[in-house]
């Protein structure tokens, strides 16, 4: 096991909700800066925000300080992302890598779209559910190059290191191989998710094609590398919360118990509110 455990405030479902993460002693913890981004060599820690078949934009809240995960809102409204024939809700488990940032001040010379300000995006494609705030250790496969409203938005494919098959999987051909239809059904997902909400078709570079594990892992360490930028105040994050408990070299660093008061002050954890019924609407559009 990780050693990470997490704990969540107010109900699920509702502008309050939040899942905070801690360390092994019990301590909280930010998941964007404490949780390393190497699990061990060549594998990586992923903070799971939303399990696969679940509609709920759960994300870190970068802007949040130690950033706990809650769920996205537009104009006021919790957002869930809709059911695109044939997919129920997120096809795999949806989470970001820790301490990787892509800059939105670093325009992308394989897309020519700066960063869209967060953490680098991991499709989990194992075949156990996730829990939301789970921290899993994956193995990297592939990366797609996806445009979203013109910024750079990277979408890692790796591998949960504890699935049963994760043996057989080590580069982006092997998910052709073993799971046909899974990598274009990945890319007709990015595209059209946000067509039932009156948003065009997201775009892609390299012609919506998956780049190998190399490339992913190249991107990554870029990201990273953005990221200690951000976290050691080379860089102005913008509103970007870089309060954390353990990065060493972070004039940002705060002690465990000014971290812990953080959480206190919040409301205790609730059951959770009921989903309104039109999540669960399923939406037919024709592909372009």
């Amino acid at each position: 096991m990780s050693g990470f455990s997490s704990e969540e405030r107010a109900a699920p479902f509702t502008l309050e909700y939040r899942v905070f993460l801690k360390n092994e002693r019990g301590q909280y913890i930010s998941p964007f800066h404490d949780i390393p981004i190497y699990a061990d060599k060549d594998v990586f820690h992923m903070v799971v925000e939303v399990p696969r078949w679940s509609n709920a934009k759960m994300e870190i809240a970068t802007k949040d300080p130690l950033n706990p995960i809650k769920q996205d809102v537009k104009k006021g409204k919790l957002r869930y992302v809709a059911n695109l024939f044939p997919y129920k809700g997120y096809i795999w488990n949806y989470g970001a890598i820790p301490q990787t940032w892509e800059d939105p001040r670093h325009n992308d010379e394989h897309t020519g779209c700066c960063g869209d300000n967060d953490p680098i995006d991991v499709c989990e494609i194992g075949s156990k559910v996730c829990a939301r705030g789970e921290i899993i250790r994956v193995k990297v496969l592939g990366i797609l190059a996806m445009i979203d409203e013109g910024e750079t938005d990277w979408k890692v494919i790796a591998i949960n290191v504890d699935d049963p098959d994760a043996a057989n999987y080590n580069d982006i051909n092997d998910v052709k191989r073993l799971k046909p239809g899974y990598l274009e059904a990945t890319v007709d997902w990015f595209r059209r998710y946000k067509v039932p909400d009156g948003k065009p078709e997201n775009q892609f570079a390299f012609d919506a094609e998956f780049k190998d594990k190399d490339f992913a892992i190249d991107i990554i360490k870029s990201t990273h590398d953005y990221w200690r930028a951000l976290v050691t105040k080379k860089t102005d994050g913008k509103g970007i919360s870089c309060m954390n408990t353990t990065v060493f070299e972070s004039p940002f660093q705060c002690d465990p118990d000014a971290a812990k008061a953080i959480v206190d002050a919040l409301p205790p954890h609730e059951p959770a509110c009921t989903i309104p019924t039109d999540v669960d609407k399923w939406f037919h559009h024709q592909k372009n």
